[in-house]
């Protein structure tokens, strides 16, 4: 048996955290998972993964190992891509990272029309409110709800996105409106510690266009936007939140908007891929599509997303 398929056999076992799960996932039997890691640990002379009745434990030699393979499989499979180019073909699996948020709203029909529409690429969807390594975990690309900052990640720009502040029309009542950024330092805040603002909100005066940060603070603090909006609901506090999250709420009365002049439109959808050389043929379909998919989407309901401008949806941007 050739190294690069005890490779893949040890990478589904950390990924699936188990060889019981990673069977379940690859379709081969758990006996014959054991075997592959085994036989790669007697082929390098040292340990990988320490074993008990219910889980596994990366050894030191297994962390770097796992790092390492990682790398060395997805450089294969450009390799296989590059090849697969020539004769016009873009199959394959993508392994996606992107909110939980983002697959549980409406945004997240986008996934699932692009399988759809292509059958022979695959997508390995892994929902999560945490910014995720995509280059020692393994993506090829994550959909991250920001703003753009510098970083080694090359970025599409799919959509803008539209930020609130809200809070329960009764709340507002008790406590009133603050009437400038500056004034929620004395207001309880609802904070979502996956937000990269997190506890310091940053406004736009309208005036000035001069950027404004406040430090807020409060009882209630999540990592998820949802939870969040769960909290403002119940009067905890005000709440910075992805417009499409709070909609319905801000439609039916049940929560209302402050200081809306302030906000910001710097936020945007993007697509997010290592920087690699070259980008496989599958991950240029899928970013494409949901590039298009956006503008023409963009006012379905339970949506707030605007429609970028094509400019914006060419551009390449680095992101955090």
């Amino acid at each position: 048996m050739d190294t690069l398929t005890r490779m893949r056999a040890f990478l589904a076992v950390v990924e699936n955290e188990g060889f019981s799960s990673a069977a379940r996932k690859t379709g081969r039997s758990k006996a014959l998972l054991s075997k592959y890691v085994r036989e790669l640990e007697d082929e390098l002379g040292v340990l990988l993964i320490n074993r008990t009745t219910r889980q596994i434990a990366l050894t030191a030699a297994g962390e770097v190992y796992v790092r390492r393979a990682g790398v060395i499989l997805a450089d294969l499979e450009s390799l296989n891509e590059e090849a697969r180019e020539a004769t016009g073909e873009a199959k394959g699996r993508i392994r996606v990272s992107a909110a939980r948020t983002f697959g549980d709203a409406e945004l997240g029909h986008c996934l699932v029309d692009f399988a759809k529409a292509f059958p022979d690429i695959s997508l390995d969807i892994h929902l999560d409110d945490s910014f995720v390594n995509l280059v020692e975990e393994g993506f090829d690309v994550a959909i991250r709800m920001t703003r753009l900052n510098d970083s080694a990640m090359i970025a599409r720009r799919l959509a803008s996105l539209d930020f609130v502040i809200v809070a329960s029309p009764d709340l507002v009542a008790r406590l009133g409106k603050p009437g400038h950024p500056s004034e929620f330092v004395d207001y309880p805040a609802v904070v979502d510690s996956n937000s990269r603002m997190f506890s310091n909100w940053m406004f736009r005066d309208p005036a000035t266009q001069e950027q404004i940060s406040v430090a807020v603070s409060g009882q209630f603090t999540a990592n998820s936007p949802v939870t969040v909006r769960a909290a403002a609901l119940a009067g905890l506090g005000f709440a910075l939140s992805p417009s499409f999250v709070v909609r319905a709420d801000l439609e039916a009365g049940r929560l209302v908007t402050v200081l809306d002049e302030y906000m910001s439109s710097e936020a945007g959808i993007y697509a997010v891929f290592p920087h690699r050389r070259h980008l496989p043929a599958r991950v240029r379909v899928f970013v494409d599509y949901l590039a298009e998919w956006f503008k023409k989407c963009s006012r379905r309901a339970g949506e707030t997303v605007q429609r970028p401008d094509n400019s914006d949806a060419a551009q390449a941007d680095r992101v955090a």
